[in-house]
């Protein structure tokens, strides 16, 4: 029944690709891309006919079937070829061709096979050798089948995408067939008679890509091409394993065991001293990229790294200046940096460090020649050619600071230059591998020392800007301070005047004494708000009587302008003591200040709702609308002449750390009214405010 199976199922496979070879001859629109596809149907076409007539164990099956795995093998070998960009391509084809080279084993070995058929033991270590030749011809056409659909544009693989399924299928069918023959050294009948079914069924899966007609376009990508060696070292491995047991069993007799050990003992011991060490990585490295790539770098995947290493954030980074050297460190390989930068003598010091050990000299003389050399040509600093002190730039010859010269590890030097300013100077120490210095490390160093510098420059900006908002909070308290020691010298004036008339009276020098004594608090609160660096103390709310405070403020300013008080004296607010009396000491201040000799300010207190409100009425110019919805409450805004424009601001402020607020009613001509919203400590005991002509002074 198997062989019944595999006849018509292979003819049927003959049949179809035989039929599609034709139709893909007649309707050929001249794509030379086309050309090793119809040779691959073509030769497909001939090894199923082989398998239906020979058998598959006959050598002409499987030289058909080598001839079949090379021609799809060079169809995708040609689209590769296609890419635009293909730069790399002698990285891929290294790959092919080693597969191509496994092809060419396989025929070797299916045309000495014949030979030996009177020989059992060679013909069967043989056709071992054949299954492992199959299985790593299948396993790495499926790796370049998935890398080919992996690298094309993504316009480009709706073109692509059936014939690497069809050829997908088709090799991991053999890969599943070689795998089970080899294991299981048994005859495989059944799976080689489901070969030709399998193939049939791939046909309309060419067919249809065929309809398509399509263009391929390819991007190839480093990373996939270093996979694909990566896979290749593998296989490669995996058959040289194979290979030297099978020939260990050939062999025979005592040594077959000295010889696996040995073998065993060999790879492990490779394994063991190459893959550790950093140097061996290293040159493999450089080898991949000198021997595999028309260009060093990648540049997309070194700018990404570039920008994730300095651009990193949190709490357990390293310093931005440690960031920057990892960051164009890593670009080459090295193992080390040292960021210099500009002092105010013109000298290049020492900022950072990334693994650097090495102490380096430093002379008192000035690094001016060197450092306006490299802000006006951005010259990467190749250091094997400054052990002279000169460093050669075309046709000119400048100093190199003896100290810089002499570090034994120096490499390369790139400048930071941000706005044609140098920044910085990155010394990177040499890599494992020492090479020299060519025109890609040129332009890559000098596009991310220009990236690099923005990032210091924009730092420098930040701490600048630190700085000045330090001072100009020093100098916001110091403008408010400024404006409650005009008070107090206010306060302290009246207090001198009437000393000349009042001096012998008991009660004025009682009231002189609380006075001073009094300012003297004030104004050490002042020096300690001066010197808290910045520091604002949490206001202290809690129940306060109004009263007391309101009453003091209005007797204070009695001596200034008449202020009159009304309200209920036994009403409590939720407030902070003193802030509730520096805010409205300020309205009150600015209120006597607006109004005229002989109108009275008023403080008039009561509830409104949950709330209790004190209000600062004054009869004076008032202001204007405009000037009280957008310049009232801002510092050094004032409509009066040579005012700070400080005390209604710092009003606001303070009450509003009380969890209070300010309303503003004013016109010009008419007066303005200061409104003080607090929250009441028992809202249901409070009595309604009463009108202003209904309020008794207090």
């Amino acid at each position: 029944m198997l062989t019944v199976l595999g006849l018509w199922s292979h003819a049927l496979a003959a049949l179809l690709f035989g039929a599609l070879a034709i139709w893909q001859l007649r309707h050929w629109n001249g794509d030379p891309r086309n050309r090793p596809l119809v040779a691959a149907f073509a030769v497909t076409a001939v090894w199923a006919i082989f398998l239906a007539l020979l058998g598959s164990h006959h050598w002409l099956a499987d030289m058909a079937e080598s001839a079949r795995n090379f021609a799809f093998l060079a169809f995708m070998y040609g689209i590769v070829r296609s890419a635009a960009d293909n730069e790399r391509l002698r990285a891929v084809r290294l790959v092919y061709f080693t597969v191509a080279a496994v092809i060419g084993l396989q025929i070797v070995v299916a045309g000495v096979l014949p030979r030996f058929d009177d020989e059992p033991a060679v013909r069967n270590a043989l056709e071992t050798t054949a299954h492992i030749i199959g299985l790593t011809i299948a396993a790495g056409s499926l790796v370049l089948v998935h890398n080919l659909y992996g690298q094309a544009a993504p316009d480009a693989r709706w073109g692509i995408r059936l014939p690497m399924i069809a050829l997908a299928g088709l090799w991991a069918y053999d890969l599943h067939l070689y795998t089970v023959a080899y294991l299981s050294r048994a005859p495989v009948d059944d799976l080689l008679a489901m070969r030709g079914a399998i193939a049939a069924m791939l046909v309309p899966l060419f067919a249809l890509a065929s309809r398509r007609n399509a263009q391929w376009r390819m991007r190839m990508s480093r990373a996939a091409t270093f996979q694909s060696l990566s896979v290749l070292a593998i296989l490669a491995y995996l058959i040289l394993m194979m290979s030297a047991t099978q020939a260990i069993e050939v062999i025979g007799g005592n040594w077959t065991r000295v010889g696996q050990i040995a073998l065993i003992f060999v790879m492990s011991v490779v394994t063991l001293i190459l893959l550790p060490s950093g140097k061996a990585r290293a040159w493999l490295r450089v080898m991949l990229a000198k021997h595999f790539f028309e260009h060093r770098y990648d540049y997309r995947e070194e700018w990404l790294r570039f920008t994730r290493t300095v651009g990193r954030s949190g709490g357990d980074v390293a310093p931005l200046g440690d960031r920057v050297i990892k960051a164009l460190a890593d670009i080459s390989d090295s193992p080390a940096g040292l960021l210099l930068v500009t002092d105010d003598q013109n000298r290049l010091v020492p900022a950072a460090r990334w693994n650097w050990h090495h102490e380096i000299g430093r002379s008192g003389a000035s690094d001016h020649g060197f450092i306006r050399f490299l802000e006006a040509t951005a010259h990467i600093v190749d250091f094997e050619t400054t052990r002279d002190g000169r460093l050669i730039a075309g046709e000119e010859r400048v100093a190199v600071p003896a100290w810089l010269a002499e570090i034994e590890t120096a490499w390369a030097g790139i400048p930071l230059l941000h706005n044609d300013r140098l920044v910085g100077l990155v010394i990177l120490a040499h890599p494992l591998v020492r090479r020299p210095l060519d025109w890609e490390d040129f332009d890559l160093f000098r596009a991310a020392g220009i990236q690099a510098a923005s990032y210091l420059a924009e730092a420098r900006s930040q701490e600048a800007l630190a700085t000045s908002q330090r001072f100009d909070e020093f100098n916001r308290r110091f403008a408010f301070i400024l404006h409650d020691i005009k008070n107090l010298v206010s306060q302290l004036s009246l207090v001198a005047r009437n000393a000349e008339r009042h001096a012998d009276n008991p009660e004025f020098r009682a009231d002189m004494i609380a006075t001073l004594r009094n300012s003297v608090t004030k104004m050490n609160d002042l020096l300690a708000r001066l010197t808290r660096d910045g520091r604002t103390e949490p206001a202290s709310v809690r129940e306060t009587k109004l009263h007391p405070i309101l009453s003091a403020i209005a007797g204070a300013k009695q001596g200034l302008h008449a202020v009159h008080l009304f309200g209920d004296p036994a009403l409590t607010a939720r407030a902070d003591p003193a802030r509730l009396e520096q805010a409205v000491g300020h309205l009150v201040q600015n209120a006597i200040d607006a109004s005229p000799p002989g109108e009275a300010v008023r403080i008039c207190y009561g509830a409104r709702g949950s709330e209790l409100a004190i209000e600062v009425i004054d009869s004076g110019a008032g202001m204007s609308a405009e000037f009280v919805g957008g310049r009232l409450f801002q510092p050094f805004a004032s409509t009066k002449e040579g005012g700070f424009g400080i005390g209604a601001f710092e009003a606001r402020t303070l009450v509003a750390a009380m969890g209070g607020r300010i309303e503003v009613e004013s016109r010009e001509g008419e007066g303005s009214r200061f409104t003080i919203f607090l929250p009441a400590c028992r809202p249901e005991a409070v009595r309604p405010f009463k009108p202003e002509h209904e309020r008794k002074r207090a």
